[in-house]
């Protein structure tokens, strides 16, 4: 007989305690209050669901970079799935209506993480006005660029950050910041 809490976890697996540890920083920045009173992202449940998405979006890129992320990464995409999912749930979407939820939800990742990652590409003004669009709901793209220079001080902190203390999740955010108006 196999003893169910006797489940070792294959090497090169990402550990359900980093995944977990990662994840929920994700989620804490995420809801940093900074954000929605200071940088204009909406207080809402989309606007929440992006934020995490972008800070899920800027691990990953970090996860990529490092070249043997790939099993945290899937395993950090599976967890915001699963939240998603658990979220969906808990506000009393019906069991038929979910798939088609998730589908919507990852098209959204996968089209917001094409987005920042060629405007990132582009340089100048792209990422504002990427982020601008999909998360502040705005066709100005000065609107973004508070929350852009924000995600340029953090991709650069991550990437400051040695391969090893990511995968470990021994890392943080940058604290968001609101210029003072001129």
């Amino acid at each position: 007989m196999l003893w169910p809490f006797s489940r070792r976890e294959t090497p090169g697996t990402p550990s359900r305690g980093t995944i977990e540890a990662i994840y929920g920083m994700i989620v804490a920045q995420a809801r940093e209050p900074l954000f929605y009173q200071g940088l204009g992202v909406p207080d809402t449940v989309n606007g929440r669901f992006d934020m995490v998405v972008l800070h899920l979006w800027m691990v990953l890129r970090r996860l990529r970079a490092a070249g043997k992320g790939a099993s945290l990464a899937q395993a950090l995409f599976d967890k915001f799935c699963d939240d998603m999912d658990d979220n969906l749930r808990e506000m009393g979407v019906s069991d038929t209506t979910v798939p088609r939820k998730m589908k919507a939800f990852g098209e959204a990742f996968y089209g917001r993480g094409m987005a920042y990652d060629k405007a990132l590409e582009a340089g100048g003004p792209a990422l504002a006005q990427a982020l601008a669009r999909n998360i502040l709901n705005s066709d100005e793209g000065a609107a973004g660029e508070p929350l852009a220079a924000y995600v340029r001080r953090t991709i650069a902190a991550l990437e400051a950050v040695a391969d090893d203390a990511v995968a470990d999740g021994r890392f943080g955010f940058q604290a968001p910041v609101v210029e003072p108006s001129a």
